[in-house]
């Protein structure tokens, strides 16, 4: 693929603490530019970065439950309401990991399916189910877990766990959840040649802090 068609499958994301609004202005000036699909801000940036992004096909992603995911449903479902009156057309929620380690299969379903719900007709859904934690048995569990509540993505990662996305978790994921769903590979993504592999594995999407220097050919450090 070249770079120019990747640059649409990137959400260009800034989820650090310390990001400021002009932070939030820059990368929605640099979305913009290079016609990524979405910006990805923490849900208190979302009302500055739609007020960036007005009139722009660049979407808005925020994350919801994070980076932990053992936020109660309600609490979930109540900031992905939020998050879409103030403006955001994606949701990337975090699935609640403990509980799935646990056992408590319908608690997560039941979990996601609160997200969804919210998110009914207003906005896409991409569940977190960061992998770094999951045994291969876990990882399968928890994507058809998100295809059966009606989640629009799986999700690899926070980017604040251990670990990234793997082109063999890809390849993974797109075997469990067939040929419609889609995919967002994150964590470690920072380089073309990366993006490439994980797009060739099964990814739709890509999330990532370096996406200029993956459209341009760089590299990078960061999420």
């Amino acid at each position: 693929m070249k770079a120019e068609q990747i640059a649409s499958m990137i959400d260009h994301t800034l989820l650090g603490a310390a990001s400021t609004e002009q932070d939030i202005i820059r990368i929605c000036g640099e979305a913009k530019q290079y016609r990524f699909a979405t910006v990805c801000v923490n849900p208190y940036w979302v009302p500055a970065a739609a007020k960036e992004l007005q009139g722009s096909p660049v979407g808005l992603t925020t994350v919801i439950g994070f980076p932990l995911g053992a936020s109660r449903t309600e609490i979930k479902a109540a900031e992905a309401t939020d998050a879409i009156a103030a403006g955001a057309t994606e949701i990337d929620m975090v699935l609640n990991v403990g509980a799935l380690k646990s056992g408590l299969k319908e608690a997560v379903l039941r979990d996601i399916e609160a997200v969804v719900q919210a998110c009914k007709g207003k906005a896409k859904v991409k569940v977190i189910i960061e992998t770094c934690y999951l045994t291969d048995e876990e990882k399968k569990e928890a994507s058809l877990l998100c295809k059966k509540a009606g989640a629009d993505f799986v999700k690899t990662s926070t980017g604040f766990g251990k670990g990234g996305a793997t082109v063999e978790d890809i390849a993974l994921i797109r075997h469990v959840v067939g040929p419609d769903m889609g995919i967002k590979a994150s964590g470690g993504v920072r380089d073309l040649e990366t993006a490439r592999k994980l797009i060739q594995a099964g990814a739709t999407r890509l999330g990532a802090s370096s996406g200029i220097a993956i459209v341009t050919g760089g590299t990078a450090q960061g999420y």
